[in-house]
């Protein structure tokens, strides 16, 4: 048992420590042709019944001597090269039932009345600026791109622009940038996206655009109505624009965001996206304005205002920009809860819960994705995960959605939007007559007494330590059931157990 538990985390932190090259040595240089850098982000990125390939490799593997791929591995050059041969290994012993092929799945999906081959869009950002970037996502399997923010105007912008804030050995869990709309000439992206269209003419263009008043919103309108985009997105929401009545401004304001969805509709037939700021209380009462002036949809949530990493020595915050910084826009993982929060209330309000959603903020995995698709949205759009490991996630993407939707017997994507609307209630409505103890496994107990120190110091003191074992002991009647224990412990030995009466 020990043994298979040390195996496992072996295999997680092995899996974690890759690089992710972008041309992988370790497949390079395997003897037998196989993608091994593939099979890892399956196991890095969850979706190991997607790594078709993982028998086969571990026939191959376990006879083979070479050590090709691991002398290869680039990691070797940090500290110690990832172990390929052993975590092929571990992965080919879960058993074969791992490794079921999908069956039939339907990813297709239809938003705002436009077929989309899959739900997955890069967001309005640097990563989707320019005709040969959108192009090659599209190459790769992207269903649709929503366009960098235009305007009338060219912004002058910073360097640098981007900060990142990490916790415990990852250095990307948040995501700060002072970025503004796009740098090219309105000319330039309009032929951009009308060349896009042009050239991949089944997946889906849409329009980020942000006007200065009523008579701009019009005009982009009617000008990315021409260049043959499928949808328009209004950008109410970026939270560091230097001119006055722009971005968040707009979002915060919902006779704003009334008044320009207006003049955004006066300008064209297509649906319309009125992207939210979440620097607000209550999205619902910006996005019912949206909706009553001519908006198709909702787009949620845009970056959040933040200032990080203060550096003590000096007080200058990152970016650094010649020794100041700004007030920037906030992304990447840690921002995942608070956009579902939105996004919940939104399809919970009576006057938007036909609305359609498309969502984002957070998303890195499909394990992310399928969260977002869960609380109601039919579309995910993405930016940071490209950011750190390319395009190539969309691969990941697609085979972790659709391994998970085979295996629970789903036939489509359409089957689950809205499924975790129904399990978040009203806090007066949940169970308060029951309690769930935690349920300790001594077999992955390690000892370390990390239990025992966040309960008695941040808890109900409902712990000791066992003298005969040095483990942790229950004492039921302190214990209120908060599962602090079941979060802190680094082995995973600590889960809940069935509710009884309180």
């Amino acid at each position: 048992m020990r043994e298979t538990i040390r195996n496992q985390f072996s295999a997680k932190s092995e899996a974690d420590s890759c690089l992710l090259c972008y041309t992988a040595p370790c497949t390079a240089n395997c003897p037998h042709g196989l993608d091994a850098a593939k099979l890892i982000r399956s196991l890095r990125f969850k979706h190991i019944p997607g790594g078709a390939d993982w028998p086969k490799c571990g026939d191959v593997c376990g006879p083979c001597e070479s050590q090709d791929c691991t002398e290869a591995c680039l990691r070797g050059k940090m500290d110690r090269p990832v172990r390929i041969p052993e975590l092929i290994e571990y992965v080919r012993n879960l058993g074969q039932s791992k490794f079921r092929l999908p069956g039939k799945i339907n990813l297709g999906i239809e938003f705002c009345g436009i077929p989309c081959e899959n739900p997955f869009f890069l967001s309005s950002s640097v990563v989707a600026s320019n005709y040969t970037m959108v192009a090659k996502a599209f190459e790769m399997g992207w269903a649709g791109a929503v366009f960098k923010t235009i305007g009338t105007f060219v912004p002058q912008e910073v360097s640098p622009r981007f900060s990142s804030i990490g916790k415990e050995g990852n250095s990307f869990s948040g995501f700060k940038n002072i970025e503004q709309i796009s740098d090219h000439t309105l000319e330039e992206n309009l032929e951009f996206m009308s060349r896009l269209k042009r050239d991949f003419p089944h997946k889906v263009v849409v329009a980020s655009i942000l006007g200065q008043d009523e008579e701009e919103w019009t005009f982009l309108a009617r000008k990315v109505t021409e260049a043959g985009v499928d949808i328009i997105e209004c950008n109410f929401s970026c939270p560091h624009m230097t001119g006055e009545g722009l971005g968040s401004d707009v979002g915060q304001s919902p006779e704003l965001v009334a008044l320009y969805t207006a003049a955004t509709r006066k300008g064209t037939d297509l649906p319309i996206l009125a992207k939210m700021t979440p620097n607000i209380g209550n999205m619902e009462i910006p996005a019912i304005a949206a909706m009553e002036n001519g908006a198709t949809g909702i787009a949620a949530i845009n970056t959040i205002k933040s200032i990080m990493n203060i550096n003590l020595d000096d007080f200058v915050s990152e970016p650094r920009v010649d020794g100041k910084s700004c007030v920037g826009g906030y992304s990447g993982k840690t921002v995942k809860p608070i956009a579902l929060r939105f996004i919940h209330d939104m399809k919970k309000h009576p006057k938007l819960k036909e609305c359609p959603i498309s969502g984002m903020g957070g998303i890195e995995t499909w394990r992310d994705a399928a969260e977002f698709i869960a609380m109601g949205c039919a579309n995910v759009q993405i930016t940071t995960s490209v950011m750190q490991y390319g395009y190539r996630i969309i691969e990941d993407f697609i085979d972790g959605l659709t391994a998970f939707l085979s295996e629970k017997g789903y036939h489509s994507l359409q089957e689950i939007i809205g499924l975790a609307l129904p399990n978040v209630v009203q806090a007066d409505q949940l169970n308060r007559n029951s309690i769930s103890y935690p349920k300790f496994d001594f077999h992955k107990c390690l000892g370390c007494g990390r239990c025992y120190l966040s309960c008695y110091d941040g808890g109900h003191q409902a712990l000791e330590i066992a003298e005969e074992n040095g483990r942790p002991k229950l004492m039921p009647k302190k214990c209120v059931g908060c599962q602090l224990c079941t979060f802190v412990c680094p082995a995973g030995a600590i889960s809940s157990s069935t509710r009884v009466n309180a």
